[in-house]
């Protein structure tokens, strides 16, 4: 549980004190809010909690983002306690009333509710975490202050909904045509989403792409839902931001495409310049499939692929394939640091025993070519909020402390959530931070140039001394960055911060293929 202490959880905080170690102070609540985000995509779920007012209402951008991106994440909130509230006083935290917060939240969750009764409690808490497992969605509960501590039972058994397996019948037909399409299909293909690693199906992909042979592509979002030393992956494909020209022509050439799991956004298409038919695509969301034009509402990708691997006759196993040998990278000495050799370099090092967390912008785009192992990478590759890699990498240190998290930020979002790596050590959380300094927003600059884009120059690379733990070194050349990298990789003893240079109109290739792409339309 990630979190900062206000007046209105002490009671809260005290009891979970009895538990060392159960909760997480962050210096922000924004950042305990991106800290809980990413520890649910690793661990199926994630907690925060707050103070009322000026705590939860800095935690509804992380939420909404948690919605955007279906991610189970609990918000919890202190409160005035319910004695307090009596002839309306003015009590400090407070906004219109003392409703006001719980109306914000109600828009950026799944299920809000009031814990402020010892008879309801245990129904409402089981509730909320069952809908945030179930719907892979935020959801929120508020506490008055004077209701803790009081006695209550247990939590109870929720049963699934009704209408959580689709009808036998409509499933049937469903699979039937999708197997149509498929059976008639000379260049099948798939596209893996973000929703096969939230619901748990990586390995029921596998076993599909075990049993039909179909090259299989990620989206952005979706990137490491299945693992890139598979055989039969491909590649990230997003249109013009794909990790290379040979996955998007395989996928744009596919005469039929299975699509699982993915939002058809503009960042997870390299904003809509995909070449995808809907006659000749089979999506398959979380409650519904669409056959080309035809739909089936209420059949989900996980009865359709359990379906499938049924029909196919495939094994579902938890096998890992061994590590890929990555591509080489050769430092020129002395050459000034580029993009394209900062990303190439990243590639060769890291995979296995990381967790890569690249920030949204250009930290995304030039990261969709790296080859992590299964649920080894996160990104708001949708919402895309600022700030969100640095406080992410302490949840995905706490969710898989077997792997080591590398955070790829710009210097313009590391400075809005940096304070967040002074409680790494102390959580014994130690990750490789590689901020990318050029200045400013990169990823904007090829839009509209101006001086909007420039940020503040800082040391960054002092930053750890700043803050008492870990180490920084400056990179401004190849060799330079390429020795910087390995010394922290192989010193997990402490937090690690690089500080690249790279020149301010320097992007990645996907961004430029992107730029040059837009600039067709202009």
């Amino acid at each position: 549980m990630f979190g900062v202490p206000g007046d209105f959880t002490l009671l809260l905080n005290h009891l979970l004190d009895q538990q060392p170690g159960l909760f997480v102070g962050t210096c922000d609540e924004q950042g305990a809010g991106f800290a809980a985000d990413a520890y649910a995509r690793l661990r199926g779920i994630g907690v925060v909690m707050v103070t009322w007012g000026v705590g939860g209402l800095k935690l509804v951008n992380s939420t909404a983002q948690a919605w955007a991106e279906s991610v189970p994440v609990v918000v919890i909130s202190g409160a005035p306690g319910l004695g307090e509230r009596a002839g309306d006083p003015l009590l400090h935290h407070k906004v219109k009333d003392f409703a006001t917060q719980m109306r914000v939240m109600q828009d950026v969750t799944e299920y809000a509710a009031y814990v402020d009764d010892p008879q309801t409690a245990p129904r409402i808490i089981a509730e909320a975490f069952a809908t945030a497992r179930r719907e892979c969605r935020p959801v929120y509960l508020e506490i008055p202050r004077d209701i803790v501590g009081e006695p209550c039972g247990p939590l109870p058994e929720i049963p699934p909904p009704p209408d959580a397996e689709p009808d036998p019948e409509v499933l049937a037909a469903c699979l039937d045509d999708l197997q149509r399409e498929l059976d008639a299909a000379a260049r099948p293909a798939i596209i893996s989403g973000v929703l096969v690693a939230r619901l748990g199906l990586q390995a029921h992909l596998d076993a599909i792409a075990r049993a039909t042979g179909y090259p299989v592509a990620e989206t952005l979002l979706g990137k490491s839902s299945v693992g890139s030393d598979d055989p039969w992956f491909r590649g990230v494909y997003a249109g013009a931001i794909s990790s290379d020209t040979h996955v998007r022509e395989l996928i744009d050439n596919a005469d039929r495409v299975l699509v699982l799991g993915a939002y058809i956004s503009d960042l997870n298409t390299g904003l809509f310049t995909t070449g995808l038919e809907r006659a000749h695509t089979i999506i398959s969301h979380q409650k519904t499939t669409h056959v080309g034009v035809r739909g089936y509402d209420g059949v989900g990708m996980a009865a359709v692929m359990r379906g499938l691997v049924d029909r196919l006759g495939a094994t579902v196993s938890d096998r890992q394939p061994g590590p890929r040998l990555r591509p080489p990278f050769t430092a020129s000495p002395g050459e000034p640091l580029s993009a394209r050799a900062l990303f190439e370099a990243l590639r060769a090092r890291l995979g296995h025993g990381h967790t890569i967390i690249a920030e949204a912008g250009d930290s995304l785009f030039g990261s969709a070519d790296l080859r992590p192992e299964e649920s080894g990478f996160l990104a708001t590759a949708y919402y895309a909020s600022l700030g969100y890699a640095v406080p992410a990498a302490l949840g995905a240190g706490l969710a898989r402390p077997d792997r080591r998290p590398v955070v790829i930020v710009g210097d313009g979002a590391f400075q809005m959530t940096a304070l967040e790596l002074a409680g790494m050590a102390r959580a014994g959380v130690h990750p490789v931070v590689v901020v990318i300094n050029n200045g400013g927003y990169a990823t904007e600059r090829p839009m509209m140039a101006g001086a909007f884009n420039d940020v503040p120059q800082m040391r960054y690379a002092m930053f750890p001394e700043a803050l008492g733990s870990g180490s920084g070194v400056r990179a401004d050349t190849e060799d330079a960055f390429a020795e910087a990298l390995d010394t922290a990789l192989a010193d997990d003893s402490q937090p690690w911060l690089i500080e690249a240079i790279t020149p301010p109109d320097d992007i990645s290739p996907q961004l430029r293929n992107l730029t040059a792409e837009l600039g067709k339309r202009v």
